[in-house]
C-alpha cells in the first residue's frame, strides 16, 4: 500500500504548496516541488482516478486504450498496447506523470523521465483499500486532500453497506470470465486482485484459485469447479456467443440461468466505478443466486 511523507516548505516550495515525497508501489520516493497542474496519466484507472478528484482539466496527455470518462478523450495520447511514447510523453509538458506496470508502461517510462527530472508514481491496485489508498493519495499529492477524504469515505461506507446486507447469508461460488487465450484456455478474476476482492465484497466466494499471479484455467477446471454463478466481463452479445461454444451449457449456473454479464469498466478498471459494480452484482446476486 501507498503511502505519503510530507516535508515542510523551503524556499523551492509553490506557494500554498510544501514539498511533497511520497513511496509508490514500486518502492521508489518521488518528491514534487509544486502542485501538479500538468498530469499524464498512463492506464485507464490512473485516468479515472484524477477525473473522480474533479481534475480532469489537469490532464494534459492519455494512453490509447482510455475510453472513460467522455471529457479526457479528446487529450493527446502518449501510447497503447505495444508501447509508450517517451517523446510524446515529454510533449506534454507534465509536471507528474502518473503509471501502472501494466503493459511495461513503468519499466518504459521511468528511468527516461528521471532523467528528464519529470515526477513519475507507480500506482497499483491489488485490493480495494488499495484503490482508495491510491484515491487519499492523489488528493494529497494534487492539493486536494479533503475531497479525496470525502470521495474514500463515501465508497467505503457503500462498501461497508452490502457487506452488511449479505453478512448472514452463505456466499454462492463464482467464476468470473474475463477473456480468453484460445486452446480451451479462459481468462478469471483472480482470488489475489481487486477484481476478486470486489466479487467478495458483492457477497460471493470465488471457485477457483489458480496459482498466485495467473489468471488462466483450463476448461476443464472450470468444469470440474462447476460454480453456481458464472460471471462474464463483457456486452451480454459476446457473453451469448460464449455459451454457444461447446460445452459451457453443462455447468450448473448454465443451465439455471445464473449467468450475468457485468460492465469490464466496474471490474477490470480500479477505481470508483468498481463500487458501483459491486453493488449492482450484490443486488442481482441477492435475486438471482439468493446468496447460496
Amino acid at each position: 500500500m501507498l503511502f505519503a511523507l510530507l516535508t515542510l516548505g523551503g524556499p523551492t516550495a509553490a506557494a500554498g504548496f510544501e514539498p511533497l515525497t511520497v513511496i509508490d508501489a514500486a518502492g521508489r520516493r518521488v518528491t514534487l516541488s509544486r502542485e501538479p497542474r500538468r498530469i499524464v496519466t498512463v492506464f485507464s484507472s490512473n485516468t479515472e482516478l484524477v477525473a473522480a478528484l474533479g481534475l480532469a482539466d489537469r490532464i494534459v496527455g492519455i494512453d490509447a486504450l482510455t475510453v472513460h470518462p467522455p471529457e479526457i478523450l479528446d487529450r493527446p495520447r502518449i501510447g497503447g498496447r505495444l508501447g509508450m511514447s517517451v517523446d510524446a510523453v515529454i510533449a506534454q509538458r507534465p509536471d507528474l506523470v502518473l503509471l501502472t506496470p501494466a503493459r511495461q508502461a513503468a519499466h518504459q517510462l521511468i528511468e527516461p523521465l528521471s532523467r528528464l527530472g519529470v515526477p513519475a508514481i507507480v500506482l497499483m491496485s491489488r485490493s480495494l483499500d488499495e484503490v482508495l489508498a491510491n484515491l487519499r493519495l492523489l488528493g494529497d499529492v494534487c492539493g486536494v486532500p479533503g475531497r479525496a477524504e470525502a470521495l474514500a469515505l463515501g465508497l467505503e461506507q457503500r462498501l461497508q453497506a452490502v457487506r452488511r446486507a449479505h453478512a448472514d447469508r452463505a456466499p454462492p461460488s463464482i467464476v468470473m470470465v474475463t477473456g480468453s487465450v484460445g486452446n480451451g484456455i479462459v481468462l478469471i478474476a483472480r482470488h489475489d486482485s481487486y477484481t476478486g476482492d470486489a466479487i467478495v465484497a458483492a457477497g460471493a466466494r470465488l471457485a477457483l484459485r489458480p496459482r498466485a499471479g495467473l489468471a488462466q484455467v483450463s476448461l476443464e477446471a472450470l468444469w470440474q469447479a462447476d460454480p453456481d454463478v458464472l460471471l462474464f466481463a463483457g456486452s451480454s452479445t459476446a457473453l451469448d456467443v460464449l455459451l454457444r461454444e461447446p460445452g459451457w451449457r453443462r455447468l450448473t449456473a448454465v443451465r439455471t440461468g445464473r449467468v450475468q454479464a457485468v460492465a469490464r469498466g466496474e471490474f477490470l478498471i480500479p477505481g470508483p466505478r468498481t463500487v458501483d459494480g459491486v453493488e449492482k452484482l450484490a443486488r442481482w446476486l441477492q435475486s438471482v443466486a439468493g446468496g447460496s
